[in-house]
């Protein structure tokens, strides 16, 4: 619907008064592009999805496939081999089948449930990674710890396709960037904390507990946040289409040849996938200058929490004005960051200067990072509109896994030869994707 303010109070006072200070709406309730009914559950749909995905992301920080999955596996004596695979299954394995999930979550008017099953599917996946590390070692608990993230990972694929378009229906377009830098900012908060504990414990200490604790504690988080889910009051929207899942997921790739500012913005996208590919690299020049010890990975998990602490409200307020200059700054920055920390590791540096180099360059990465998630998220949500928002989630996500499969893959094998050059490669593609998004069109506002 055309913008309009809502005078109705639904709600009661302290959680109206929390809704306008977290989305700064105090003066008239802004109900850009949804239906009047939803216009009058803003308040509670604001603070229910605020919860569900700061507790989703803290998990996926304390259940990292960069970070406490590879420590387990080399803690229970799994083949060396099986840590190239987390990372490609984690993040490829949750949008590759997006083009076929897309089609089912069209056939839903209402459409939360998905997101809540999706949340707790993966909130037992973890509970069972949990079991493996008890129950389990060498090459069958890698195998099964692989299994588990897979069926994770197309969990989280649903909840992602589900969640975009439930946005779409219950937050006005001018508040979506606001509310997703709040979620990253609390959830960056919290991931401190995590780090901040792990960086005083003492090398002797490092124990699959620990990480079994890590697990149940994501996997208590997930349960919740689906509980939180499912507390968001949507009303029905359109179900056309969805008859042939497959046969309409085939056909949706054609928006790719004939919608040329989708194209423009996968692309660019496309580009763009070095702000997350180069974190495990920038980690694996740390360590190799510095050593492994466990208080270290603590201090990158505290510094990435920080970045996404202090730059994800600043991200947020920005992209309700411009998500355009949200992704094309962040982009650039992450790219720039990359290129940096290639040319010093080139040169060499004294233990001294990499100590605060290596945190100082996670720390911006990371700001970098947040930026570029906030900014593309928002740009898509905003750029769409009904169920063609489903559309181009499906299809956006599932070439980018596809790509990112084989960046993956690729990126493995490049880095056997020089980490340098691959974080290098990164950095120039991420000046091309900056770039190219200069010129996609506004949206936002």
């Amino acid at each position: 619907m055309s913008e309009s303010t809502a005078t109705a109070k639904r709600h009661p006072e302290w959680l109206e008064s929390l809704y306008e200070r977290l989305a700064e709406d105090d003066e008239g309730r802004t109900c850009q592009e949804i239906s009047a009914d939803a216009c009058r559950e803003i308040p509670g749909n604001f603070l229910h999805t605020l919860i569900a995905n700061t507790l989703s992301n803290i998990a996926d920080r304390l259940a990292s496939a960069k970070t406490t999955l590879p420590w387990l596996l080399l803690q229970l004596g799994a083949p060396s081999w099986m840590l190239s695979l987390l990372v490609p299954i984690r993040e490829s394995g949750s949008m590759l089948p997006q083009i076929l999930i897309g089609a089912v979550v069209r056939r839903q008017a209402i459409r939360k449930w998905i997101w809540v099953w999706g949340g707790f599917i993966q909130g037992l996946c973890l509970a069972a990674i949990g079991w493996v590390a008890f129950a389990l070692t060498g090459a069958i608990a890698g195998g099964t710890i692989i299994a588990l993230l897979i069926l994770f990972s197309l969990a989280r694929g649903a909840c992602s396709v589900a969640y975009k378009d439930v946005q779409g229906k219950t937050i006005p377009k001018t508040r979506r960037g606001r509310l997703a830098g709040w979620i990253s900012a609390i959830a960056g908060l919290g991931a401190m904390g995590v780090g901040l504990g792990l960086g005083a414990v003492q090398e002797t200490a490092a124990s699959a507990e620990l990480y079994v604790a890590l697990l149940l504690g994501a996997a208590m988080l997930w349960f919740l946040a689906a509980w939180s889910f499912s507390r968001i009051v949507e009303f029905p929207g359109a179900t056309e289409g969805g008859a042939n899942a497959f046969r309409e997921a085939l056909a949706k790739l054609s928006i790719l040849r004939d919608d040329p500012p989708f194209r423009q913005f996968v692309v660019a996208r496309a580009l763009a996938m070095g702000s997350g590919l180069a974190a495990p690299f920038y980690i694996a020049l740390a360590r190799e200058d510095l050593g492994g010890a466990i208080a270290l990975l603590g201090l990158f998990i505290a510094v990435e929490g920080l970045a996404g602490l202090v730059s994800s409200p600043i991200w947020g307020r920005w992209a309700d004005h411009s998500s355009r200059q949200v992704f094309a700054t962040a982009c650039a920055l992450a790219a720039l960051l990359s290129i940096a920390v290639a040319i010093g590791s080139w040169l060499g540096m004294s233990s001294a200067i990499a100590l605060w180099f290596y945190p100082i360059t996670f720390f911006g990465l990371g700001i970098a990072h947040a930026g570029v998630r906030l900014g593309r998220k928002t740009y898509l949500v905003d750029m769409a509109e009904g169920n063609q928002r489903t559309d181009y989630v499906a299809v956006s996500n599932s070439v980018i896994g596809a790509l990112l499969l084989a960046s993956g893959l690729i990126g493995a094998l490049a880095a056997t030869v020089s980490v340098e050059a691959t974080i290098l490669l990164l950095g120039f593609a991420g000046l091309a994707g900056s770039w190219l998004s200069l010129r996609w069109k506004e949206v936002s506002g």
